[in-house]
């Protein structure tokens, strides 16, 4: 790869699939001649822990579980005929579903048929859908989506506010592995309020993706929900986009989730090769570590020349970052490791922070997606001969070269157009990757401690707060400060935690607690008016 020329760099080092449409160019990475074989001894232990994954391994030693999500697109590759079984008939379900929910043979109590579309989910449960529905979506959806993706209640007040005159033709899919995931909770919960609100029933406007047998599964049975699909332990958030997850809301979208799973299993099967020059997710991941050192020293910055991809660097933030950002090693070793994603959309990189990338710290590598196919419809002229999707690609190729003269690393994929099929070759390649790059640095990309810290943390924090609330109503009239009632409930080493608690319910009249300012912040004192 150190030949003399970029040019001949490019030509030496090009992976191109024709009949996939899809192009990955790591010349501009500068790497040495030797960097295949230097980690061909890495690569294929990476190789036999990809097969052995996809055999049914025990992947996720915290749950004890394996990890499936390739069987999603290759059902006949499960272990056991009962999993194929389940795979084929949920796909076959939800496509059969949506169907019949287009076709007003599933309809709401109170309207002609369904028309919209709220997906009710947080992380991998939301990021991947909403990718696919900005991706794919447009003007002639079968049902026009939104999203509830978190707690905040002004969000959750801005997207119900918007679907209140709907909320009779709208379908909500709520999407909770445990069903007890408290940012999907909380979102149901203001979803079945503002249903309620217009004298509607949530369940007969409502299905769920969940584990059987949990709680989101025991209520969409006792609230008479529209149906239930399956979310199995085998299949992590961050990797469902092709579990019913990512297909139902895509399907009642209206969008081709069939195309979405060939394309998938199409890059499965090309980046199952062990012929690592053949296979793009094996090159990607051998662009990661030389790129990064073998430890994440580099950020990723991921810049899609496309629109309609503006949400790929929050997708691969999830999918990269859950799984490559570990404490420890397999051996248990402290190692640190990760690969931080951020990203931009092309060419408003170019007015944003291309400035930094090209003369700033030298702390990244780039990734661009190019799309040859500008648009569907008729092409117009800006200037003479040149169109704007001329100025797109010329900004590419010129943000590109303007990176790589300054010792700027990059890296280029290309497909021929964006479509489902296409879209389904980029996150099978992604996760391909970053299942052969963990395997490579040594680390479990399947499981996620740090994001059971932080829910537990969260939990504690709730406990402290309802501590505080008690303190409260005991001390009545009198009040007190965060010192006093953190000592009250019992735990008088967390009195910043405290006062930040008081002070976020006092700034909300409708939470019962008044403060009464001090000579400084921290003598303020917080009283129970509902005492």
């Amino acid at each position: 790869m150190a030949s003399s020329t970029p040019w001949d760099r490019y030509k030496a080092s090009l992976f191109d699939d024709r009949d996939l449409g899809f192009r990955l160019d790591v010349s501009r990475l500068d790497a040495p001649d030797d960097l295949l074989p230097a980690h061909a001894d890495r690569l294929a232990r990476a190789f036999d822990a990809m097969a052995a994954l996809e055999a049914g391994a025990i992947a996720n030693p915290d749950e004890r579980r394996m990890v499936g999500h390739y069987w999603l697109r290759a059902p006949e590759l499960a272990p056991s005929p009962e999993l194929t079984r389940e795979i084929t008939e949920t796909r076959d379900r939800v496509v059969h579903f949506a169907d019949r929910v287009h076709r007003a043979e599933i309809r709401p109590p109170r309207a002609e048929r369904f028309r919209r579309l709220l997906v009710i989910g947080i992380g991998g449960s939301a990021l991947g859908p909403q990718l696919v529905a900005d991706a794919l979506g447009g003007s002639t959806d079968r049902l026009a989506p939104a999203f509830l993706d978190n707690t905040d209640p002004d969000g959750l007040d801005r997207t119900l506010g918007a679907l209140t005159p709907f909320l009779g033709e709208t379908i909500a899919v709520v999407i909770s592995k445990s069903g007890t995931t408290p940012e999907t909770r909380n979102g149901m919960l203001e979803a079945i309020a503002a249903y309620r609100a217009q004298g509607l029933a949530f369940g007969p406007h409502a299905v769920a993706i969940t584990q059987a047998g949990s709680a989101l599964d025991t209520q969409a049975r006792e609230q008479g929900f529209l149906d239930r699909f399956p979310m199995w332990d085998w299949v992590g958030g961050r990797t469902s986009e092709t579990s019913a997850v990512g297909l139902l809301p895509a399907a009642l979208q209206g969008l081709d989730v069939i195309a979405l799973l060939d394309g998938a299993a199409a890059m499965d099967r090309l980046t199952r090769r062990r012929d690592a020059a053949r296979n793009p997710a094996a090159l990607l991941a051998l662009a990661w570590y030389h790129a990064g050192g073998g430890r994440g020293a580099r950020d990723m910055v991921i810049l899609p020349y496309k629109d309609r991809l503006a949400l790929m660097s929050r997708y691969l933030q999830q999918l990269v970052m859950e799984s490559l950002g570990k404490e420890k090693d397999l051996a248990g070793n402290i190692v640190h490791q990760g690969l931080a994603v951020y990203g931009n959309k092309g060419s408003t990189d170019q007015h944003a922070y291309v400035q930094q990338l090209r003369d700033g710290l030298a702390n990244f590598f780039v990734t661009f997606i190019t799309v040859m196919r500008d648009r569907t419809g008729a092409e117009l002229e800006v200037d003479p001969g040149v169109t704007s999707g001329d100025y797109l690609h010329g900004f590419f190729l010129g943000t590109r070269r303007a990176l790589h003269e300054n010792g700027r690393p990059s890296i280029t994929i290309a497909i021929d157009r964006l479509d489902a099929r296409s879209l389904g070759l980029l996150i099978a390649l992604y996760e391909r990757t970053v299942g052969l790059y963990a395997a490579m640095i040594g680390v479990n990309a399947y499981h996620q401690p740090g994001v059971e810290a932080g829910k537990k943390a969260a939990a504690a924090v709730l406990d402290l707060q309802r501590g505080l609330v008690a303190a409260l109503q005991r001390r009545g009239a009198g009040g007190g400060t965060c010192e006093e009632l953190a000592a009250e409930a019992g735990v008088p080493g967390e009195a910043e935690t405290a006062f930040h608690i008081l002070e976020h319910l006092a700034a909300n009249p409708g939470r019962g607690v008044t403060k009464h300012p001090g000579a400084t912040p921290f003598t303020a004192t917080y009283v129970g008016v509902r005492s």
